[in-house]
């Protein structure tokens, strides 16, 4: 195992920063097809689509023809439907990093180095929304390489974050993926995240039923103390 290191990023690491997140978005459509496969209504469409096409036309190759079409399109939804993540994120904070992340205090963007390569990313904003009454920072943008996985290197990030909130005075730390990440379901759950509630970020992911998962972490600074009587003293 190589070894790695932390650091702020650099306007220099911009084009392997945007080259990750490309390549993040790439990795899921093959998994995303596959769940869409064995969604009922595809399983229906599937079977039943050729039988009611044969008698139609008295084809079985236009009945295959039909299967293969339904096929493509739903290959090419699970493309489109990243595709939308990835356009969504380059018109947003990824369009100028240094300005999204380090243009105020309470924010930041890092980048895992390895070897002289950068290998993974997250980034820390606040949250702003004036109904709050705690205090809330978003972890975005979690990707390590593909080549690099397996190694901690995620856990090391989402720490650096959470550390990152603690020293920044906020109460809690939120964020979410969809079900297709389940590295990363692991990850926040085996590091104490909580699951709060569920979304659809496009509507291309609420016809494939796949959900963005929303997820909260209570810093312990900011968690209410037993009253008296209670916890484990004596």
């Amino acid at each position: 195992m190589a070894p790695y290191h932390i650091r702020k990023y650099q306007e220099s690491d911009r084009k392997r920063v945007l080259g990750l997140f490309s390549q993040g978005m790439a990795e899921h459509v093959p998994a995303t097809f596959r769940h869409t496969l064995k969604l009922p209504p595809t399983l229906v469409l599937l079977l039943g689509g050729p039988l009611a096409v044969f008698p139609v036309s008295g084809s079985w190759l236009s009945a295959l023809v039909a299967s293969l079409t339904l096929l493509t399109a739903l290959w090419f939804l699970a493309k489109y439907s990243w595709n939308q993540f990835l356009v969504k994120a380059l018109q947003t904070d990824l369009s100028d990093i240094t300005k999204y992340y380090f243009s105020e205090c309470g924010s930041c963007f890092w980048v895992v180095e390895s070897e002289g390569q950068v290998v993974g990313t997250v980034g820390a904003v606040p949250v702003e929304e004036p109904t709050l009454q705690k205090k809330q920072v978003e972890l975005l943008r979690l990707r390590v390489a593909l080549e690099h996985r397996g190694q901690g290197i995620a856990k090391a990030l989402v720490r650096t974050v959470l550390q990152f909130a603690r020293d920044q005075g906020y109460s809690e730390v939120v964020l979410n993926t969809t079900i297709m990440q389940s590295p990363a379901l692991a990850i926040y759950h085996s590091m104490g995240f909580q699951e709060t509630h569920q979304s659809f970020a496009f509507q291309s992911f609420r016809l494939m039923a796949i959900p963005l998962i929303h997820f909260i972490y209570h810093l312990p600074s900011a968690q209410v103390s037993p009253a008296p009587g209670q916890g484990g003293g004596p």
